[in-house]
């Protein structure tokens, strides 16, 4: 409405006169800015929002005229004025927004008086103190929200996921990420011919009915559920394949094996507000992880409700009219609306004419040397189909070493020991390297320490708990190079990275610890966590 120089002034006057219209009368500029923003915006201009949520200025934010009934619906952050003490007060409102402001234009300073800010009477009363708003400091608006909900003075109501809004999103990103993918395929003008394929020997393979004849050939036929043979599929018994496709969230799920597949749907169903247990054979969930993030992480999902029952068969499982009968051994019996198979993946390679033409196939696995070379004068094997780590990550450093090999280049084999391994879970485990049991087994000493996570700034900031554990050989006075890292706790998997190029690089410990690491990052913790292997640790106790 003003512009220029010339009428600032008439600017602030009128934004103040309307303040003390809508019955805010604050004196500080940048505070007074701030809530004239906040008092004019449709979202906050409802005084029963005010009122509810704070009651310290109910007396003038009430009488506040308003011309919007859906407002309390519809709040974000609602900025208000204690008249005693003429002080701002940030207070979140009970639905929050998908996009809070937080330009700097929004800033406002956290100074709330003794007296606490509660919620609604129609809500629990949890207050939010002034040691809580952190005084004296400055946070965008968003942020006031951000901080109110990390410490539970925000009422939020779960009524449930939106699946068909959940597969939508899923599909774009697949979909994005799929034209891409035939988008470079196009352009460096590889043919790409659709149809069933099986392999005739030597180098030919025959699609529908046409046959295609290479002078080598890649076998790249990935892998499929794995299915015991007590178990049977059925509309409520399925594998991961058919959970992406669920049309509902299950109130009940049994989630049969504790790799890194049963563990990250578990997890997400119970994000969900699903009732979860999850039956693993071998003692242990992530059987071929370090046992200190196994039992990390059991404990953090056993805390989050999940219910886990290790070193447990399953006997049988038999659908019925509303659900499924799961039988455990010694009679126990759980019941469940859907049961999830992941008891690992199966090379597909049976139907494929491997065998019957001269591919050495190990348990369904193609034999390969070190340049992934079969048994058949150049043809190769690549991923899941090649026995080891099943990762998509792996198969593309499979596919990247057979064509620079023949390309005629000197690519180095890959080893499965520089194969970074996360499972996606709440929280999340990252592993790169041995664990510290196969590094005594090979080394015959074998010495890690645990940085926890609980004095890692960010990680306090994320609300998340964990640690991170190092692993080299030898004793305490020796200092051999890095062979394994192990992390357990939200966003862990954005540092596997940096591990990948320790363990890959056979970096020492003292040498990656010298190094800085940001702060607020939890980069520091891995970085904590190397300089504590080296004999040297900085923030520890004791």
């Amino acid at each position: 409405m003003y512009e220029g120089e010339e009428n600032r002034a008439a600017a602030h006057i009128d934004q103040r006169q309307r303040l003390t219209d809508a019955g805010l009368d604050i004196r500080n500029r940048r505070e007074r800015d701030v809530a004239f923003r906040r008092a004019s915006s449709a979202p906050t201009r409802s005084a029963n929002v005010a009122a509810e949520l704070c009651p310290i200025a109910k007396t003038r934010v009430a009488s506040r005229p308003s011309s919007y009934a859906s407002a309390k619906e519809s709040a974000a952050v609602v900025i208000a004025a204690d008249v005693r003490t003429e002080r701002l007060v940030a207070v979140a409102s009970p639905s929050l927004p998908a996009r809070a402001g937080s330009d700097r234009h929004e800033r406002v300073r956290l100074c709330a008086p003794m007296r606490s800010v509660t919620r609604s009477p129609k809500m629990p009363e949890t207050p939010l103190t002034r040691a809580q708003l952190v005084r004296g400091r400055w946070r965008t608006t968003a942020g006031v929200a951000a901080l109110a909900l990390g410490i539970e003075c925000v009422a939020a109501h779960f009524d449930g996921i939106d699946v068909d809004a959940l597969s939508t999103y899923r599909d774009g990103v697949v979909n994005r990420m799929y034209a891409g993918l035939t988008g470079l395929v196009r352009q460096h003008g590889i043919t790409v011919v659709a149809g069933h394929g099986s392999y005739l020997g030597g180098r030919t393979v025959q699609i529908d009915d046409a046959r295609h004849t290479g002078r080598f050939l890649v076998l790249a036929t990935g892998s499929e559920p794995q299915i015991p043979s007590t178990l049977q599929l059925s509309e409520r018994i399925i594998t991961s394949d058919q959970a992406l496709t669920l049309q509902t969230i299950p109130a009940r799920a049994v989630v049969v094996g504790g790799g890194a597949i049963g563990v990250e749907f578990a997890s997400l169903w119970a994000s969900f507000g699903a009732e979860v247990t999850i039956v693993e054979a071998q003692p242990s969930l992530l059987p071929a992880e370090d046992p200190w993030a196994s039992k990390q992480l059991q404990r953090a999902l056993t805390k989050r409700g999940i219910c886990v029952r290790a070193d447990t068969a399953i006997v049988s499982a038999t659908e019925r009219a509303n659900g499924v009968t799961v039988e455990l051994p010694g009679g126990d019996t759980l019941e469940t609306d859907v049961v999830l198979i992941a008891t690992g993946r199966a090379p597909r390679t049976s139907h494929a004419g491997l065998s019957e033409h001269g591919i050495a196939l190990e348990n369904g696995f193609v034999v390969t040397d070190d340049t992934l070379a079969t048994s058949i004068e150049g043809v190769y094997a690549i991923g899941d189909i090649v026995r080891g780590l099943q990762l998509a990550h792996r198969g593309f450093g499979h596919g990247v070493f057979v064509a620079e090999h023949l390309a005629g280049l000197s690519p180095v084999p890959p080893s499965d020991e520089v194969v970074p391994r996360v499972v996606y879970s709440h929280p999340e485990v990252a592993a790169v390297g041995l664990t510290e049991a196969a590094v005594r087994e090979r080394f015959g000493m074998a010495t890690a320490v645990v940085y926890d996570l609980s004095g890692n700034a960010k990680s306090q900031i994320l609300g998340t708990t964990g640690g991170v554990k190092v692993v080299r050989a030898g004793g305490k006075a020796d200092d051999g190079p890095v062979l394994g890292v192990h992390m357990v706790g939200d966003r862990v998997s954005e540092l596997i990275g940096e591990a990948q190029i320790v363990v890959g690089w056979e970096a020492l410990a003292s040498e990656v610890g010298r190094f800085p690491h940001a702060h607020p990052t939890q980069h520091e913790a891995l970085g904590e966590a190397m300089m504590a292997l080296s004999g040297k640790p900085l923030h520890a106790h004791g």
